[in-house]
Protein backbone atom coordinates (compact mmCIF):
# COMPACT_ATOMS: atom_id res chain seq x y z
CA UNK A 1 0.00 0.00 0.00
CA UNK A 2 1.18 3.49 -0.86
CA UNK A 3 0.15 6.73 0.82
CA UNK A 4 -1.17 9.14 -1.78
CA UNK A 5 -3.28 12.24 -2.09
CA UNK A 6 -5.63 12.98 -4.99
CA UNK A 7 -5.00 16.35 -6.64
CA UNK A 8 -7.06 18.30 -9.16
CA UNK A 9 -5.75 21.31 -11.11
CA UNK A 10 -9.01 22.62 -12.56
CA UNK A 11 -12.59 22.66 -11.40
CA UNK A 12 -14.14 19.42 -12.69
CA UNK A 13 -10.73 18.42 -14.08
CA UNK A 14 -9.09 15.02 -13.95
CA UNK A 15 -7.71 13.71 -10.67
CA UNK A 16 -4.08 12.62 -10.28
CA UNK A 17 -2.22 10.72 -7.56
CA UNK A 18 0.80 12.18 -5.83
CA UNK A 19 2.84 10.69 -2.99
CA UNK A 20 2.02 12.15 0.44
CA UNK A 21 4.93 10.67 2.44
CA UNK A 22 4.65 12.01 6.01
CA UNK A 23 2.84 15.22 5.11
CA UNK A 24 -0.49 16.10 6.70
CA UNK A 25 -2.84 17.04 3.88
CA UNK A 26 -6.56 17.47 4.31
CA UNK A 27 -9.32 17.65 1.74
CA UNK A 28 -9.52 21.15 0.25
CA UNK A 29 -5.89 22.06 0.99
CA UNK A 30 -3.90 23.68 -1.79
CA UNK A 31 -0.65 21.89 -2.64
CA UNK A 32 2.40 22.49 -4.81
CA UNK A 33 3.40 19.55 -7.01
CA UNK A 34 5.76 18.91 -9.89
CA UNK A 35 4.45 17.60 -13.21
CA UNK A 36 5.77 17.38 -16.76
CA UNK A 37 4.41 20.87 -17.39
CA UNK A 38 6.43 22.23 -14.48
CA UNK A 39 5.60 23.19 -10.91
CA UNK A 40 1.83 23.47 -10.52
CA UNK A 41 -0.68 24.64 -7.95
CA UNK A 42 -3.48 22.16 -7.27
CA UNK A 43 -6.23 21.32 -4.82
CA UNK A 44 -6.39 18.13 -2.77
CA UNK A 45 -9.78 16.47 -3.33
CA UNK A 46 -9.12 13.91 -0.62
CA UNK A 47 -7.00 13.47 2.46
CA UNK A 48 -4.02 11.14 2.66
CA UNK A 49 -5.12 7.58 1.93
CA UNK A 50 -3.55 4.25 1.08
CA UNK A 51 -3.81 2.82 -2.42
CA UNK A 52 -2.61 -0.60 -3.70
CA UNK A 53 0.70 -0.38 -5.55
CA UNK A 54 -0.75 -1.95 -8.70
CA UNK A 55 -2.95 1.14 -9.16
CA UNK A 56 0.08 3.43 -9.15
CA UNK A 57 2.22 4.14 -12.19
CA UNK A 58 5.79 4.33 -10.99
CA UNK A 59 7.75 6.47 -10.34
CA UNK A 60 5.25 8.35 -8.20
CA UNK A 61 5.90 12.08 -7.78
CA UNK A 62 5.58 13.41 -4.24
CA UNK A 63 3.83 16.57 -3.10
CA UNK A 64 6.46 19.30 -2.73
CA UNK A 65 4.61 21.16 0.02
CA UNK A 66 1.29 22.39 1.23
CA UNK A 67 0.69 25.82 -0.31
CA UNK A 68 1.69 28.76 1.85
CA UNK A 69 0.19 32.24 1.94
CA UNK A 70 2.88 33.40 -0.50
CA UNK A 71 1.94 30.58 -2.87
CA UNK A 72 -1.71 31.63 -2.76
CA UNK A 73 -0.73 35.22 -3.59
CA UNK A 74 1.46 33.99 -6.45
CA UNK A 75 -1.48 32.03 -7.88
CA UNK A 76 -3.67 35.15 -7.77
CA UNK A 77 -0.97 37.14 -9.58
CA UNK A 78 -0.76 34.43 -12.24
CA UNK A 79 -4.50 34.77 -12.78
CA UNK A 80 -4.15 38.50 -13.37
CA UNK A 81 -1.25 37.94 -15.78
CA UNK A 82 -3.33 35.38 -17.69
CA UNK A 83 -5.99 38.02 -18.45
CA UNK A 84 -3.36 40.39 -19.86
CA UNK A 85 -1.77 37.57 -21.86
CA UNK A 86 -5.14 36.58 -23.31
CA UNK A 87 -5.85 40.12 -24.53
CA UNK A 88 -2.37 40.51 -26.00
CA UNK A 89 -2.51 37.14 -27.76
CA UNK A 90 -5.84 38.07 -29.40
CA UNK A 91 -4.19 41.16 -30.86
CA UNK A 92 -1.25 39.10 -32.11
CA UNK A 93 -3.60 36.59 -33.79
CA UNK A 94 -5.38 39.42 -35.59
CA UNK A 95 -2.04 40.91 -36.66
CA UNK A 96 -0.90 37.58 -38.13
CA UNK A 97 -4.25 37.07 -39.85
CA UNK A 98 -4.85 33.60 -38.40
CA UNK A 99 -8.32 32.03 -38.47
CA UNK A 100 -8.56 30.78 -34.89
CA UNK A 101 -10.63 31.57 -31.83
CA UNK A 102 -8.67 32.08 -28.63
CA UNK A 103 -10.43 30.61 -25.60
CA UNK A 104 -8.20 30.79 -22.54
CA UNK A 105 -4.67 31.39 -21.28
CA UNK A 106 -2.94 29.56 -18.43
CA UNK A 107 0.39 30.07 -16.68
CA UNK A 108 2.13 27.26 -14.84
CA UNK A 109 2.67 28.13 -11.19
CA UNK A 110 6.38 28.83 -11.62
CA UNK A 111 5.73 30.97 -14.73
CA UNK A 112 8.06 28.90 -16.91
CA UNK A 113 5.31 28.02 -19.38
CA UNK A 114 2.32 29.84 -20.84
CA UNK A 115 -0.46 27.85 -22.51
CA UNK A 116 -3.07 29.21 -24.90
CA UNK A 117 -6.21 27.23 -25.75
CA UNK A 118 -7.96 27.87 -29.06
CA UNK A 119 -10.48 26.38 -31.47
CA UNK A 120 -10.32 26.29 -35.26
CA UNK A 121 -12.00 24.46 -38.12
CA UNK A 122 -8.76 22.79 -39.22
CA UNK A 123 -5.04 22.77 -38.55
CA UNK A 124 -3.45 26.20 -38.11
CA UNK A 125 0.13 27.14 -38.97
CA UNK A 126 0.96 29.30 -35.98
CA UNK A 127 4.76 28.99 -35.97
CA UNK A 128 5.33 32.69 -36.55
CA UNK A 129 2.78 33.50 -33.86
CA UNK A 130 4.62 31.30 -31.35
CA UNK A 131 7.90 33.06 -32.11
CA UNK A 132 6.24 36.42 -31.66
CA UNK A 133 4.64 35.41 -28.35
CA UNK A 134 7.88 33.87 -27.05
CA UNK A 135 9.71 37.09 -27.76
CA UNK A 136 7.03 39.12 -26.00
CA UNK A 137 6.50 37.02 -22.85
CA UNK A 138 10.06 35.67 -22.55
CA UNK A 139 8.83 32.23 -21.53
CA UNK A 140 7.98 28.90 -23.10
CA UNK A 141 4.80 29.09 -25.20
CA UNK A 142 2.35 26.28 -26.00
CA UNK A 143 -0.72 26.61 -28.24
CA UNK A 144 -3.26 23.84 -27.76
CA UNK A 145 -6.18 23.25 -30.10
CA UNK A 146 -9.32 21.99 -28.36
CA UNK A 147 -12.81 20.91 -29.43
CA UNK A 148 -16.16 22.61 -28.94
CA UNK A 149 -16.95 20.52 -25.85
CA UNK A 150 -13.70 21.53 -24.16
CA UNK A 151 -14.35 25.13 -25.15
CA UNK A 152 -17.72 25.08 -23.39
CA UNK A 153 -16.15 23.38 -20.36
CA UNK A 154 -13.59 26.17 -20.04
CA UNK A 155 -16.02 29.05 -20.58
CA UNK A 156 -19.04 27.61 -18.72
CA UNK A 157 -22.64 28.76 -18.90
CA UNK A 158 -26.22 28.00 -17.87
CA UNK A 159 -28.01 24.97 -19.30
CA UNK A 160 -31.68 24.63 -20.26
CA UNK A 161 -32.31 23.27 -16.75
CA UNK A 162 -31.35 26.63 -15.28
CA UNK A 163 -28.26 25.27 -13.55
CA UNK A 164 -24.57 25.73 -14.32
CA UNK A 165 -23.24 23.29 -16.92
CA UNK A 166 -22.39 19.82 -15.62
CA UNK A 167 -19.05 19.79 -17.48
CA UNK A 168 -18.04 23.00 -15.74
CA UNK A 169 -18.87 22.02 -12.15
CA UNK A 170 -18.35 18.27 -11.77
CA UNK A 171 -18.03 16.27 -15.03
CA UNK A 172 -14.34 15.30 -15.57
CA UNK A 173 -14.81 13.42 -18.87
CA UNK A 174 -17.20 13.56 -21.79
CA UNK A 175 -19.10 10.32 -22.29
CA UNK A 176 -20.42 9.22 -25.67
CA UNK A 177 -24.07 10.19 -26.16
CA UNK A 178 -26.24 8.74 -28.94
CA UNK A 179 -29.62 9.47 -30.49
CA UNK A 180 -30.78 6.04 -29.29
CA UNK A 181 -30.47 7.23 -25.69
CA UNK A 182 -32.77 10.16 -26.42
CA UNK A 183 -35.29 7.85 -28.10
CA UNK A 184 -35.28 5.42 -25.15
CA UNK A 185 -36.01 8.29 -22.75
CA UNK A 186 -38.93 9.57 -24.81
CA UNK A 187 -37.27 12.93 -25.41
CA UNK A 188 -38.19 15.23 -28.24
CA UNK A 189 -35.99 14.50 -31.23
CA UNK A 190 -35.80 18.16 -32.12
CA UNK A 191 -32.12 18.94 -32.56
CA UNK A 192 -32.34 22.25 -30.69
CA UNK A 193 -34.00 20.65 -27.67
CA UNK A 194 -31.51 17.83 -27.16
CA UNK A 195 -28.34 19.83 -27.91
CA UNK A 196 -26.28 21.65 -25.30
CA UNK A 197 -24.50 25.01 -25.54
CA UNK A 198 -21.64 23.28 -27.35
CA UNK A 199 -23.93 22.20 -30.19
CA UNK A 200 -23.54 18.52 -29.33
CA UNK A 201 -25.96 16.12 -27.64
CA UNK A 202 -26.44 17.05 -23.98
CA UNK A 203 -24.21 15.11 -21.59
CA UNK A 204 -27.07 14.69 -19.10
CA UNK A 205 -28.82 12.35 -21.57
CA UNK A 206 -26.21 9.75 -20.68
CA UNK A 207 -26.77 10.15 -16.92
CA UNK A 208 -30.09 8.27 -16.95
CA UNK A 209 -29.46 6.08 -20.00
CA UNK A 210 -28.85 2.89 -18.00
CA UNK A 211 -31.97 3.43 -15.87
CA UNK A 212 -34.22 3.96 -18.88
CA UNK A 213 -32.64 1.02 -20.69
CA UNK A 214 -33.49 -1.27 -17.78
CA UNK A 215 -37.03 0.10 -17.39
CA UNK A 216 -37.73 -0.21 -21.11
CA UNK A 217 -37.03 -3.95 -20.96
CA UNK A 218 -40.38 -4.45 -19.20
CA UNK A 219 -42.43 -1.99 -21.30
CA UNK A 220 -44.35 -2.47 -24.56
CA UNK A 221 -43.91 -0.06 -27.46
CA UNK A 222 -46.64 2.27 -28.76
CA UNK A 223 -48.65 0.30 -31.30
CA UNK A 224 -48.11 -3.11 -29.65
CA UNK A 225 -51.10 -5.34 -28.88
CA UNK A 226 -51.69 -6.10 -25.19
CA UNK A 227 -54.23 -8.00 -23.11
CA UNK A 228 -55.78 -6.24 -20.11
CA UNK A 229 -56.65 -7.88 -16.76
CA UNK A 230 -60.31 -7.99 -17.90
CA UNK A 231 -59.30 -10.06 -20.93
CA UNK A 232 -59.80 -7.24 -23.47
CA UNK A 233 -57.38 -6.75 -26.35
CA UNK A 234 -56.09 -3.26 -27.04
CA UNK A 235 -53.39 -1.19 -28.69
CA UNK A 236 -50.78 0.69 -26.70
CA UNK A 237 -51.36 4.42 -27.07
CA UNK A 238 -48.44 5.68 -24.95
CA UNK A 239 -46.28 4.66 -22.02
CA UNK A 240 -45.00 6.35 -18.85
CA UNK A 241 -41.58 4.81 -18.40
CA UNK A 242 -40.80 6.15 -14.93
CA UNK A 243 -44.26 5.33 -13.53
CA UNK A 244 -44.30 2.00 -15.40
CA UNK A 245 -47.85 2.69 -16.61
CA UNK A 246 -49.33 1.99 -20.03
CA UNK A 247 -52.24 3.73 -21.74
CA UNK A 248 -54.25 1.30 -23.86
CA UNK A 249 -56.89 1.99 -26.54
CA UNK A 250 -59.79 -0.44 -26.06
CA UNK A 251 -62.83 -0.86 -28.30
CA UNK A 252 -66.10 -0.37 -26.37
CA UNK A 253 -68.67 -1.23 -29.00
CA UNK A 254 -68.70 1.60 -31.51
CA UNK A 255 -66.52 3.77 -29.30
CA UNK A 256 -62.89 3.67 -28.29
CA UNK A 257 -61.67 4.34 -24.77
CA UNK A 258 -58.21 4.94 -23.37
CA UNK A 259 -57.46 3.22 -20.08
CA UNK A 260 -54.28 3.25 -18.00
CA UNK A 261 -52.83 0.09 -16.45
CA UNK A 262 -49.66 -0.82 -14.53
CA UNK A 263 -47.41 -2.73 -16.89
CA UNK A 264 -47.28 -5.65 -14.44
CA UNK A 265 -51.02 -6.30 -15.01
CA UNK A 266 -50.77 -6.51 -18.81
CA UNK A 267 -49.91 -9.47 -21.00
CA UNK A 268 -48.00 -8.75 -24.19
CA UNK A 269 -45.21 -9.82 -26.44
CA UNK A 270 -42.65 -7.08 -26.49
CA UNK A 271 -41.49 -5.99 -29.92
CA UNK A 272 -38.85 -3.57 -31.07
CA UNK A 273 -39.30 0.11 -30.34
CA UNK A 274 -40.55 1.84 -33.45
CA UNK A 275 -39.00 5.04 -34.70
CA UNK A 276 -41.23 8.06 -34.49
CA UNK A 277 -42.56 9.74 -37.60
CA UNK A 278 -39.88 12.23 -38.58
CA UNK A 279 -39.43 14.25 -41.73
CA UNK A 280 -36.43 13.74 -44.00
CA UNK A 281 -34.92 17.03 -42.82
CA UNK A 282 -35.21 16.04 -39.15
CA UNK A 283 -33.63 12.65 -39.83
CA UNK A 284 -30.77 14.35 -41.71
CA UNK A 285 -30.18 16.78 -38.82
CA UNK A 286 -30.14 13.97 -36.27
CA UNK A 287 -27.76 11.92 -38.38
CA UNK A 288 -25.41 14.90 -38.73
CA UNK A 289 -25.54 15.50 -34.98
CA UNK A 290 -24.67 11.88 -34.27
CA UNK A 291 -21.77 11.96 -36.76
CA UNK A 292 -20.37 15.06 -35.02
CA UNK A 293 -20.64 13.22 -31.71
CA UNK A 294 -18.63 10.28 -33.06
CA UNK A 295 -16.03 12.63 -34.56
CA UNK A 296 -15.56 14.38 -31.21
CA UNK A 297 -14.92 11.03 -29.54
CA UNK A 298 -12.31 10.09 -32.15
CA UNK A 299 -10.60 13.46 -31.80
CA UNK A 300 -10.56 12.98 -28.03
CA UNK A 301 -8.81 9.63 -28.39
CA UNK A 302 -6.22 11.04 -30.80
CA UNK A 303 -5.44 14.15 -28.74
CA UNK A 304 -6.17 13.81 -25.03
CA UNK A 305 -5.78 16.99 -22.99
CA UNK A 306 -3.07 15.50 -20.79
CA UNK A 307 -0.97 13.79 -23.46
CA UNK A 308 1.90 15.37 -25.39
CA UNK A 309 0.34 17.66 -27.98
CA UNK A 310 1.24 17.68 -31.68
CA UNK A 311 0.02 21.21 -32.29
CA UNK A 312 2.66 23.03 -30.27
CA UNK A 313 6.21 24.31 -30.38
CA UNK A 314 8.73 22.50 -28.15
CA UNK A 315 12.50 22.44 -27.83
CA UNK A 316 14.09 19.61 -29.89
CA UNK A 317 13.79 16.25 -28.21
CA UNK A 318 11.81 17.58 -25.28
CA UNK A 319 8.55 15.69 -25.15
CA UNK A 320 6.57 15.38 -21.99
CA UNK A 321 3.20 15.12 -20.36
CA UNK A 322 1.47 14.62 -17.08
CA UNK A 323 0.89 11.00 -16.14
CA UNK A 324 -2.85 10.45 -15.77
CA UNK A 325 -2.60 8.28 -12.66
CA UNK A 326 0.52 9.36 -10.85
CA UNK A 327 1.31 12.82 -12.15
CA UNK A 328 4.78 11.65 -13.12
CA UNK A 329 6.90 13.18 -15.85
CA UNK A 330 7.81 11.09 -18.82
CA UNK A 331 10.05 11.69 -21.80
CA UNK A 332 11.25 15.02 -20.48
CA UNK A 333 14.80 16.32 -20.34
CA UNK A 334 16.32 14.69 -23.44
CA UNK A 335 17.67 18.06 -24.54
CA UNK A 336 19.84 18.46 -21.44
CA UNK A 337 22.73 16.77 -23.27
CA UNK A 338 22.83 18.32 -26.76
CA UNK A 339 25.45 15.81 -27.93
CA UNK A 340 22.86 13.04 -27.71
CA UNK A 341 20.27 14.88 -29.77
CA UNK A 342 19.53 13.48 -33.21
CA UNK A 343 21.25 15.48 -35.97
CA UNK A 344 19.74 14.33 -39.27
CA UNK A 345 22.12 16.29 -41.52
CA UNK A 346 25.33 14.90 -39.96
CA UNK A 347 23.81 11.46 -39.60
CA UNK A 348 22.98 11.23 -43.31
CA UNK A 349 26.43 12.55 -44.23
CA UNK A 350 28.24 10.01 -42.05
CA UNK A 351 25.92 7.26 -43.19
CA UNK A 352 26.75 7.87 -46.87
CA UNK A 353 30.53 7.97 -46.24
CA UNK A 354 30.71 4.65 -44.42
CA UNK A 355 33.17 2.13 -45.85
CA UNK A 356 32.37 -1.53 -46.26
CA UNK A 357 34.71 -4.44 -46.93
CA UNK A 358 34.02 -7.28 -49.33
CA UNK A 359 32.04 -9.21 -46.73
CA UNK A 360 29.80 -6.20 -45.98
CA UNK A 361 31.46 -5.37 -42.62
CA UNK A 362 31.55 -1.63 -41.95
CA UNK A 363 34.74 0.35 -41.24
CA UNK A 364 36.94 -2.73 -40.87
CA UNK A 365 34.90 -4.21 -38.03
CA UNK A 366 35.09 -7.95 -37.35
CA UNK A 367 38.55 -8.18 -38.99
CA UNK A 368 39.56 -10.77 -36.44
CA UNK A 369 36.73 -12.97 -37.53
CA UNK A 370 37.78 -12.56 -41.17
CA UNK A 371 41.35 -13.61 -40.44
CA UNK A 372 40.18 -16.71 -38.63
CA UNK A 373 38.07 -17.66 -41.63
CA UNK A 374 41.03 -17.23 -44.00
CA UNK A 375 43.23 -19.46 -41.86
Amino acid sequence: MVKVVSVRFRTAGKIYFFGAEDKEINKGDHVIVETARGVEYGTAVSGVREVPEEKIVQPLKNVIRVATKEDDEQQIKNGEKEKDALALCKRKIAAHGLVMKLIDAEYTFDGNKLLFYFTADGRVDFRELVKDLAGTFRTRIELRQIGVRDETKLIGGIGVCGRELCCKIFLPDFGQVSIKMAKDQGLSLNQQKISGLCGRLMCCIKNEAETYEELNKHMPSPGDMVTTPEGDRGVVHSVSILKQNVRVIIDEGDEKEIKEYPVSELTFKRGHHKDRNLSAEELAELKELEELEKKDQMDKLESDEDKPVKNEMRRPGNKGGRNEKSGEEFGKGHDKNPSKNYDKKNYDKNHDNRKFDKRGNRDGKHKKDNKKDEQ
